[in-house]
């Protein structure tokens, strides 16, 4: 590892005078770490955003939500209570991140920027997202890369949270040095076809401050399951988060989106759309509108079952929904 200047700024301000060319911004730093040992990350200085408490905040807004602060941990928004009670899905996703020491210390925001878990991003490899010419995944072993999305490189997003998130239409707070902005959180992750070497729109200079959740819809239901290879304490083979309007036991609205399929968490328009006007009893219904699932997928050579899995959680999920 090299070696590398420290700064623990007790202000966001402060902070942002800190993030220039060369810097890397830490929240729980249980990613970034990894990528300094490893050697994908050589910053010259890193950022401690942990001083700074305004960022730790999480506020119930009524009628209108949550503010979350990037620094949240995820074991914060596990427990709390206003979060369980209006939005299960994002405490379930939460909740069901790594380890619970790793909850204890991991962020919000760092959840929602970690990089790709891929082994050939992450091993000796010099692929396409380090500056190369080669995606290894295509030939190589891609059980757990993505479906669909991918074109040219077949990484999956890791965030559980982003899952949930993008179910719940939550918007993001960004901040640099001439202020802040909302970003809607379908437009910040970035698909490899667009820029293949970054996952979010987050530029030098500029900090992940909070994130909004508007109030849940009249008939609010919503839910989040995950599979993974391990069964615990993994990352996602495969997960999907669904939020619905249900009255008068009909279908109005939902949002369905997966995880482990595509480089981004992965707005599921087809089942969604499907869903609308469907009756709660209708199985038959809720079974056909599921398997729209992946419709477009074109799977590697080791990850067709993903969509086959996708499937079947989708209508697991409805069901558990319901």
């Amino acid at each position: 590892m090299k070696s590398f200047e420290y700064q623990q700024p007790a202000s966001v301000e402060k902070a942002l005078e800190f993030a220039a060319e060369g810097s890397r911004i830490k929240a729980g730093g249980t990613d970034l770490l990894g990528l300094m040992k490893n050697e994908i990350e050589s910053p010259g200085t890193i950022v401690n955003l942990s001083g700074i408490e305004e960022l730790k905040r999480i506020e119930e807004r009524p009628n209108r939500g949550f503010s979350i602060g990037a620094l949240a941990s995820l074991a914060d928004v596990t427990a709390h209570s206003g979060i369980r009670k209006r939005f299960p899905l994002l405490a379930q996703a939460a909740g069901s991140a790594a380890s619970p020491q790793i909850r204890n210390v991991g962020t919000m925001g760092g959840n929602l920027c970690q990089r790709p878990r891929c082994w050939y991003f992450r091993g000796d490899f010099d692929c396409l997202r380090k500056g190369g010419d080669t995606c290894f995944a295509v030939d190589g072993k891609n059980k757990f890369h993505c479906v669909v999305g991918g074109s040219p490189c077949y990484i999956v997003h890791p965030s559980d949270t982003a899952v949930a998130l993008l179910a719940l239409n939550a918007t993001l707070l960004i901040r640099d040095s001439k202020g802040q902005r909302p970003v809607p959180i379908s437009q910040f992750f970035v698909l490899p076809e667009k820029d293949v070497t970054r996952e979010t729109i987050l530029k030098q200079g500029e900090i992940l401050t909070a994130i909004q959740v508007p109030g849940p819809p009249p008939g609010n239901r919503s839910v989040f399951l995950k599979t993974s290879e391990r069964g615990v304490f993994d990352f996602a083979t495969l997960s999907v988060a669904i939020q619905a309007d249900v009255r008068g036991n009909v279908f109005h609205s939902a949002r369905v989106v997966l995880g482990g399929v595509a480089p981004i968490p992965w707005f599921e328009k087809n089942v969604s759309e499907a869903l609308n006007g469907i009756a709660l009893s209708n199985e038959t219904a809720i079974r056909k509108a599921s398997d729209q699932a992946l419709k477009d997928a074109e799977p590697l050579e080791e990850n067709g079952f993903k969509i086959k899995l996708a499937r079947n959680l989708v209508y697991q999920a409805i069901m558990k929904l319901l």
